[in-house]
């Protein structure tokens, strides 16, 4: 069981990695945010399943854990929608690959 723990824990950290260069290297602030609300979420689901599975586990560090990632699953999302929307309010504008 160990192994499928560690094996969440890599690849939700791998996506993590994925959101951090795509905070980098993408162009604006719509892609960016974009990449980060996807991956971030994504590589906190995998990361906190996979201590699921670890035996050091009791159970309130199990219910702290549903909790914080039920957390996460909601919040971040919803963060970056609304950071996107004031940015759009605030006249921030999108990234085109067409502009000189």
């Amino acid at each position: 069981m160990i192994y499928v723990g560690g094996t969440l824990v890599t690849v939700g950290v791998a996506f993590l990695v994925i959101s951090a260069l795509g905070l980098v290297r993408l162009p604006d602030f719509y892609t960016r945010a974009h990449a980060v609300a996807k991956s971030e979420t994504l590589g906190l689901l995998l990361i906190f399943g996979g201590l699921f599975f670890f035996p050091e586990l009791t159970v309130e560090s199990a219910i702290r854990l549903a909790l914080v990632l039920l957390f996460s699953l909601l919040a971040n999302p919803t963060a970056v929608h609304a950071l996107a929307r004031a940015a759009r309010r605030a006249g921030i504008p999108a990234w085109r690959s067409d502009a000189p």
